[in-house]
């Protein structure tokens, strides 16, 4: 691994280990309790671990499909292990495929209004 390499990796095992001492905070004040620093790094070290494994096995899927980009399928394989996140990230792509369908009504919509007026000024 090279320096900017390491560098990148340090940078964002540090957004990491703040964000996960942001959500200990959170949930401790929600729930009157503490979290240790100890456990706090612990569950940093997870997460990171945890999400280099989802990096590599999304390169993967793409790359077994001949692909050198990552799709949403991708995604929902690698969660494919988790009931509750497989649920969750489908239901995000439905939202996401909705709006699409709906920018893309207002869009024709708009280009069907106009053309209806400048037939009508002919």
């Amino acid at each position: 691994m090279s320096v900017g390499e390491e560098e990148t990796r340090q940078r964002l095992k540090a957004a990491v280990h703040f964000t996960v001492g942001r959500l200990c905070q959170k949930v401790a004040e929600e729930h009157h309790r503490g979290f240790s620093r100890q456990v706090i790094a612990a569950l940093t070290e997870t997460t990171f671990r945890q999400c280099d494994i989802f990096a590599k096995d999304l390169e993967a899927f793409a790359r077994h499909a001949k692909r050198s980009t990552v799709t949403a399928e991708d995604v929902k394989l690698v969660a494919r292990r988790s009931t509750a996140l497989f649920i969750y990230i489908q239901n995000k792509c439905d939202e996401l495929n909705q709006e699409q369908n709906d920018s893309k009504k207002k869009s024709t919509g708009k280009r069907k209004s106009r053309d209806t007026e400048e037939e009508s000024r002919e």
